[in-house]
């Protein structure tokens, strides 16, 4: 229960920046003034190295650690395992991606506008749905 206990925290930290960083990536797109731009640069790294990476990998580990404590030997016939850590495995390339495009606003070469990071700002929800859904509902 531990294990499964401290998954869901650092779930929920990991989720928090996945949320946060594109948003942050709105403001920064739209902010024109050198102050603003390096402020933005800051929070980014912060929010990135800070707490989200460490969310990641301590979600995984736990999550790793859930499934070969127990879960596996219970769920591992079950597709929606499979459909659940594929979901986590393209988040992780979302991820990925976040990391690129804060190196690009470090780099003062972002090329997107603050329309685009509003969009993709939505992408964390759909998976967080399916996830949640898939983990608590276990459909098949």
């Amino acid at each position: 229960m531990w294990y499964k206990a401290l998954h869901m925290i650092f779930m929920v930290t990991w989720f928090a920046g996945l949320f946060y960083l594109p948003r942050l990536f709105v403001y920064h797109a739209m902010s024109d003034d050198k102050a603003s731009n390096e402020r933005f640069k800051v929070m980014e790294r912060k929010l990135y190295f800070g707490i989200m990476t460490p969310g990641l990998i301590l979600t995984l580990l736990f999550g790793t650690l859930m499934l070969t404590d127990y879960a596996w030997a219970v769920y591992g016939q079950s597709a929606w395992l499979y459909i659940k850590l594929t979901l986590i495995f393209i988040l992780g390339i979302y991820h990925v991606f976040c990391g690129k495009w804060l190196l690009d606003f470090k780099h003062d070469r972002n090329r997107h506008s603050h329309v685009y990071y509003r969009w993709i700002n939505e992408i964390p929800v759909l998976f967080l749905v399916g996830i949640i859904l898939l983990a608590t509902i276990k459909p098949f």
